[in-house]
């Protein structure tokens, strides 16, 4: 159910899930509904129902199936903001103003959210899964705003991004920029990441093990010269 909160993940789910049932039912929203006209002597006017054609009919009654879809992924409050909407173009429209504002307000969160995309860094201490989290936050964002990205664009970002222990791993992964897409190039860095764990872990378990073989060392010798 769509709320302020979470209205950016509904909005692309909803787009993922109104395509896989019928591309027609998305243009609908996006373009609004279809109506069949008629042309009799260069005067133009709605077709009259009973002489749809069965495409015709498919084809309008995409607005009513994409009404319906939307209504029913709404909460008790957002649905009553859209009930009195005409078309499933009107509904959608009225949920974007609601929850993404006007134009105005738009073009400010974006340039919020360029400045915050240019200052990206990781942070102390942070893993890789967290920078993954806090970047593909910001640049879904930006997208669903019209900010277009190219793949070596995010992937020399994410690179500049990395604090200097990373470096040397960047080096190595930075092959192909045109071509990998950001989720495969911070799998190679999180593959990385929990083998230098899985070495500290181990280092720590030898290091331990060392230690208390020498302490069992010293007490030996020390039990002998008494």
């Amino acid at each position: 159910m769509v709320c302020g909160v979470n209205y950016q993940f509904w909005k692309v789910r909803m787009k993922i899930f109104v395509e896989s049932i019928d591309k027609g039912i998305w243009d609908a929203i996006k373009n609004s509904p279809f109506v069949p006209m008629l042309e009799n002597d260069k005067v133009i006017s709605k077709k009259p129902w009973s002489q749809w054609t069965e495409h015709e009919s498919k084809k309008a009654q995409y607005d009513c199936v994409a009404k319906n879809i939307i209504t029913s992924a709404l909460s008790f409050d957002e649905f009553f903001r859209v009930s009195q909407c005409e078309s499933a173009k009107e509904m959608w429209g009225t949920l974007e103003v609601t929850h993404e504002g006007t134009n105005d307000v738009k073009r400010a969160r974006k340039h919020a959210l360029i400045q915050e995309y240019e200052m990206f860094r990781m942070q102390k201490g942070e893993t890789i899964v967290e920078v993954q989290k806090r970047f593909t936050h910001i640049v879904n964002h930006l997208m669903s705003l019209g900010k277009m990205f190219e793949k070596e664009e995010l992937n020399i970002k994410i690179f500049k991004c990395l604090d200097r222990s990373w470096q040397p791993t960047a080096i190595s992964e930075s092959k192909d920029l045109t071509s990998m897409t950001t989720a495969s190039l911070f799998g190679k860095f999180r593959e990385h990441e929990l083998e230098m764990n899985r070495l500290n872990v181990q280092e720590s378990e030898d290091k331990h093990v060392r230690n208390n073989a020498l302490k069992a060392t010293e007490q030996k010798n020390y039990q002998e010269t008494q």
